[in-house]
């Protein structure tokens, strides 16, 4: 049975995290029913770790091919506006005409409407100022590279002296609060409406925020 490794990001892994990120998108599953277009998800979930932060990224390989992967950033400050900013750049780049993209974006403004005065922008507190992303293929699942990727990085941190992490999820995705748990991250609020997200029998997705002191 090949082994896994545990190893640092390098700039060869970036097309695999950007396939990872979509193939894993929808609670692990493919998102190519929600988001149909790879490389619209791809750039506004992985562009800002590959691009500005890819010391802050850990990834776990099988005979040298990228099975999963952390992307981190140390100071969230860092990141405040990046999603919007990617939004705004894929629509100047006619990202209306890729396909699944504009029709995400008119059910997340139609969604932002109705929940006026619900603040579901991601966390800024100062007592977590660092965040993750996390997503395996199937194949590196079950096996314990999860926990040694959140190792790996609340080590980083602690080298750093940051004193805490968070991270953002979907309140459906039960088996990942489980896992968040075990590695001694606690749910921060109750679920909001993640504008946009639906489950496959078309009900409202939410996020919940989690975070860790270390």
């Amino acid at each position: 049975m090949p082994e896994f490794e545990i190893r640092a990001y390098e700039p060869a892994d970036c097309e695999a995290i950007r396939r990872i990120c979509f193939e894993t998108g929808y609670m692990g599953e493919p998102i190519d029913w929600l988001w149909r277009d790879r490389e619209s998800f791809a750039d506004l979930i992985t562009r800002y770790y590959t691009d500005r932060e890819p010391e802050s990224i850990f990834v776990a390989t099988r005979e040298k091919r990228v099975v999963g992967y952390l992307t981190g950033c140390v100071d969230s400050e860092r990141t405040r506006g990046a999603a919007v900013a990617e939004i705004r750049r894929l629509l100047l780049r006619g990202g209306l005409l890729r396909p699944g993209f504009g029709a995400f974006l008119g059910r997340a403004l139609l969604d932002a409407m109705r929940d006026r005065g619900v603040r579901a922008e991601a966390l800024f507190d100062a007592r977590w100022p660092a965040h993750l992303h996390i997503d395996f293929l199937p194949e590196g699942r079950g096996r314990g590279l999860g926990r040694r990727l959140m190792s790996l990085w609340f080590e980083r941190l602690r080298g750093l002296g940051i004193p805490g992490v968070h991270l953002g999820t979907f309140a459906e995705n039960h088996a990942a609060i489980r896992f968040f748990e075990a590695c001694g991250l606690s749910r921060q609020g109750a679920p909001l409406p993640a504008p946009g997200f639906r489950m496959r029998d078309g009900r409202r997705m939410h996020a919940q925020w989690m975070a860790r002191s270390l």
